[in-house]
């Protein structure tokens, strides 16, 4: 009896690293290779130990379970220009770049700089990859390996654009790039929108946020400029119905000149102003102040520069 009770702590030491080092021969022979940049994890379901657990299990542990308000992910990062952990570059930049950080130290994190990450089920630290290299975990269910992304969340359509060098959502079917827009936009409006230069790269013109890397919703007005759907929306709401950069209509007012056109039709002009011309106001001042006679000892006002 006495003898059985030594042997078993030395049979489940042999069986665990037995399992462990399964673990990470699988990891380097295939696991990770199956998971290639911008899609998922491979679902595998054949059993790996004698305990049962399936690759597939191993992979979809702690799902949905972990992550930040941005992304669902089971992994941090350890911030290129920091040092720091945070959950993802957006909570870095809430953090690092906000009005309560010191104006002389805000800065956003390089997303494409971003080279370790640590796995939030067994806090191992290790280079960027999609499965853990300590415990099998897939990190992420969606990997993109440029952007360094990682999301559990599926059901956004993430897709790398190469020609904007970052990662979007909505399905890559739905979406195209302009290269002369420098930006991707809707299949519907390939034939039909009207390019403009840049047209994504500079600010809202209501709210001033970057609109190219832009977590809300970005339209493209008929003019060609870029603006944030809500910000559109409330500029309806406000009675603006035209472009802030160049004044053009941002819908269709034909309906609503009609009506100007039957209101002035149906409003005659006062006999008094009919057949008149309006002078150009600044003609009318300039002929007054050549008419104009300075009175006598006054002087003209001198510019002084203070």
């Amino acid at each position: 009896m006495t003898e059985v009770m030594a042997n078993h702590p030395d049979s489940q030491h042999f069986e665990l690293k037995n399992l462990k080092e399964m673990i990470i021969k699988e990891n380097e022979s295939g696991i990770v290779e199956s998971c290639a940049p911008h899609s998922e994890c491979m679902e595998i379901e054949e059993p790996t130990d004698h305990v049962g657990i399936t690759k597939k299990e191993l992979l979809e542990k702690g799902h949905m379970q972990y992550g930040c308000p941005h992304y669902r992910r089971r992994c941090h990062i350890r911030a290129p220009c920091c040092n720091e952990i945070f959950d993802c570059r957006l909570c870095h930049n809430e953090a690092k770049n906000s009005i309560k950080a010191d104006k002389a130290l805000r800065h956003e994190i390089p997303r494409h700089q971003v080279q370790w990450v640590i796995c939030s089920l067994c806090n191992t630290e290790q280079e960027v990859r999609q499965v853990c290299i300590n415990c099998g975990v897939c990190m992420g269910k969606y990997f993109c390996e440029t952007c360094k992304l990682f999301d559990d969340d599926t059901s956004k359509k993430q897709y790398h654009c190469n020609g904007c060098g970052i990662c979007r959502i909505g399905g890559r079917e739905n979406f195209f790039h302009c290269y002369k827009c420098r930006c991707c936009y809707s299949v519907l409006l390939k034939n039909s929108h009207p390019c403009v230069e840049g047209a994504m790269h500079h600010d809202c013109p209501v709210c001033f946020e970057f609109l190219f890397d832009s977590m809300d919703d970005v339209t493209v007005m008929p003019c060609g400029h870029t603006i944030h759907q809500n910000c559109l929306k409330e500029m309806r709401e406000h009675l603006h119905y035209a472009c802030p950069l160049c004044s053009k209509s941002v819908c269709d007012m034909s309906k609503v000149w009609e009506k100007f056109d039957m209101e002035i039709a149906a409003i005659p002009m006062p006999e008094p102003y009919r057949n008149k011309m309006c002078l150009d106001p600044l003609q009318r001042l300039r002929e007054n102040l050549e008419s104009a006679v300075p009175c006598p000892g006054s002087e003209m006002p001198k510019l002084q520069v203070l």
